[in-house]
C-alpha cells in the first residue's frame, strides 16, 4: 500500500493539477496572512512565491514539473488584466477631464523607468541580454516576455524582474508618495500603475477606486508605449554606449 501511495502521489504531482493547486493555496494562505497583519510587506504574492519556493526545495520537486500547472495560470494574465478596465470605466468623466496630465505622467514615468534600466546597467556592466530582460519591467508579464523575447532577451529573468517590481511597487508605492506628500488620487494612481503593473494596481485599488482606476489605465498605456519605445531606446543606447 505504501508503494501505490507513492505511486499515486508522484503520479499526481507530474499533473498540471499540482502546479495550479499549490499556487492557488499558497496565495490563499498569504492573503489569510495579509489580511490579519495588514503589512504591506506580506504581500500575498510575496508570501506565496515564498511557500512555493520553500516546498519545492524542501520536496526536491523541480521547477519543469511545477510550472506544468503554472503554464495555465500564466494563460489567464492577459484577461484578467482586462478586468481592470471596470473601475476605469467608472472613472471616464475623470479620465476625459485630465487626459493631457494623466498620458503626460505615464509617458515620462514608462520612458524614465525603460532609460534608468539602460543606464544602470551600463553603470554596473551588466551583459546586453539581461540588461534588455530588465527594461520591460514595470508591464504585465505577457507584454514584457514577449518584448523581451523579441529584443534577445531571457524571458525568464524578465518574468522576475516584473513580479520583484510589483511587489516592491505594491510594498512602498503608497510610502514614497506620502513622503513626497503626493495627495492628488490621480497622480497616486498613475504612479503606482505606470511603475508597477498590475500588481501595484492592487494596492491602489485598495486606496480607492479613483487610484485603482487611474492606475488600472497605466497598465494599458505604458504597456503599449513600452512596446514601441523599448526596441528604439535600447538601439539609442547601443549608439551612445
Amino acid at each position: 500500500m505504501p508503494g501505490l501511495q507513492a505511486y499515486l502521489a508522484e503520479e499526481f504531482v507530474s499533473t498540471p493539477l499540482f502546479g495550479i493547486l499549490l499556487s492557488l493555496v499558497a496565495y490563499q494562505i498569504g492573503l489569510v496572512l495579509y489580511k490579519k497583519v495588514r503589512v504591506s510587506a506580506l504581500n500575498p504574492l510575496l508570501v506565496g512565491c515564498v511557500i512555493v519556493i520553500l516546498l519545492l526545495l524542501y520536496t526536491g520537486i523541480d521547477f519543469e514539473t511545477f510550472n506544468r500547472g503554472g503554464d495555465y495560470i500564466s494563460f489567464f494574465l492577459g484577461p484578467a488584466t482586462v478586468v481592470l478596465a471596470v473601475p476605469l470605466y467608472k472613472k471616464i468623466q475623470l479620465l476625459k477631464s485630465d487626459a493631457l496630465p494623466i498620458l503626460a505622467g505615464i509617458s515620462a514615468g514608462s520612458i524614465a523607468g525603460m532609460s534608468s534600466i539602460l543606464v544602470l546597467s551600463r553603470f554596473f556592466g551588466l551583459d546586453e541580454a539581461l540588461s534588455i530582460s530588465l527594461v520591460p519591467k514595470s508591464v504585465t508579464t505577457p507584454i514584457g516576455m514577449e518584448i523581451s523575447r523579441q529584443l534577445g532577451g531571457l524571458p525568464a529573468v524578465t518574468v522576475a524582474a516584473i513580479v520583484i517590481t510589483g511587489i516592491i511597487g505594491a510594498v512602498v508605492g503608497p510610502f514614497i508618495c506620502r513622503c513626497f506628500r503626493i495627495k492628488d488620487k490621480v497622480a497616486v494612481g498613475v504612479a503606482i500603475g505606470t511603475a508597477s503593473h498590475a500588481l501595484g494596481t492592487t494596492k491602489a485599488i485598495e486606496l480607492g477606486e479613483t487610484e485603482g482606476a487611474m492606475s488600472g489605465l497605466a497598465i494599458g498605456i505604458a504597456g503599449l508605449l513600452t512596446v514601441f519605445l523599448a526596441p528604439l531606446l535600447v538601439y539609442l543606447f547601443g549608439l551612445l554606449f
